[in-house]
């Protein structure tokens, strides 16, 4: 039987890092033990089975530790394996929980290679009692190598549920059925007998994006400020002195903030920074609300703060105009 060849990229996270004992699985984190791609992909030789899997070292880190400067690193990395084995019908990309769906939402906005990626990860590390680093690690590669995970853009699986990377979000500190999609649900199921595909993704994806970053070595700096009752406009204030070129407002439902950071966002606004307008309800849509948002304001559809900024730094690399950087947020 022939067997699809599937590039493995260890980046750390919980799915590779070590403990004392197999009961440590939440204070494993102070020891700081992360195993590589090849040491990860050596604990689970029963993804032989599935398919040919090359490991490729690329970092060791706690996903806390992740930052724009790896995603970059990380795109260039695929795009490499991608043109030196043009064999490859995808690529796996091992990942920490915490901020997995930011690096996926990147990667599904920027890659340009045509084979199926797929993030994974996990909530026990590699030394835990019943662990599910492995058995998602084989339901990721079974997805990457498969024929009917092409064409849905970049893709998270965990707990055998394959989900899109621009709606999926961690949920849960601790429990394995963590990612969850709010508004739409997961895309499929990853099984012993293959991967069942239930609906597609309609938002534009990779890898046809119009986000190419060619020689790009920074992105712009773009900050979160969340509303809560009482908020006064520090942190926006803040955020502009340290040289913010947007900033995202995780507000109130439907999205709106507070009068204090309504006025903050108008001083920003003067300044020609982009306001982008989300909400922490953690689903839903922002839409235009006249009076009650800082004029001039980008809804962000029913993307969480945090993918809204992705997509907002990414956008600010093409333009600053509102109505553009809104098109963009229509688009994907």
């Amino acid at each position: 039987m022939h067997k699809p060849r599937v590039a493995l990229i260890g980046t750390g996270g919980t799915i590779a890092s070590q403990g004392d004992h197999p009961l440590e699985v939440i204070t494993y984190v102070r020891h700081g033990r992360i195993l590589d791609a090849a040491a990860l992909l050596a604990r689970v030789p029963e993804v032989a089975q599935v398919a040919d899997v090359e490991p490729i070292a690329f970092s060791t880190l706690p996903s806390t530790a992740i930052s724009p400067a790896d995603w970059l690193a990380l795109l260039r990395t695929i795009h490499r394996v991608a043109n030196e084995q043009p064999e490859l019908a995808g690529v796996v990309v091992t990942h920490g929980t915490a901020t997995l769906e930011e690096t996926a939402y990147f990667l599904n906005l920027t890659l340009q290679a045509p084979l199926t990626v797929v993030l994974t990860g996990a909530q026990r590390p590699a030394t835990g009692l019943s662990g599910d680093g492995p058995m998602n690690i084989v339901g990721a590669v079974r997805a990457a190598g498969s024929p009917a995970a092409r064409g849905l853009g970049v893709l998270v699986l965990l707990n055998d549920e394959l989900q899109a990377a621009r709606e999926v979000s961690k949920t849960s500190t601790m429990r394995l059925q963590t990612f969850r999609s709010p508004d739409f649900g997961i895309l499929g199921h990853v099984d012993e007998d293959g991967v069942h595909i239930y609906r597609r993704p309609v938002r534009r994806h990779a890898p046809g994006t119009e986000f190419t970053l060619d020689g790009c070595e920074a992105l712009p700096r773009v900050d979160v400020v969340l509303s809560y009752a009482g908020a006064d406009g520090f942190a926006i204030d803040a955020a502009v002195a340290a040289g913010a070129q947007g900033i995202v407002a995780c507000g109130f439902a439907p999205g709106m903030v507070s009068p204090a950071q309504m006025q903050a966002l108008g001083r920003a606004r003067e300044q020609g920074i982009v306001v982008v307008q989300c909400t922490r309800a953690g689903s839903g849509r922002v839409v235009h609300l006249g009076s009650r948002q800082v004029e001039g304001v980008v809804t962000g559809d029913n993307l969480n703060a945090w993918k809204a900024r992705v997509l907002l730094m990414l956008a600010l690399t093409r333009s600053s105009e509102p109505h553009e950087i809104q098109r963009l947020f229509d688009t994907y």
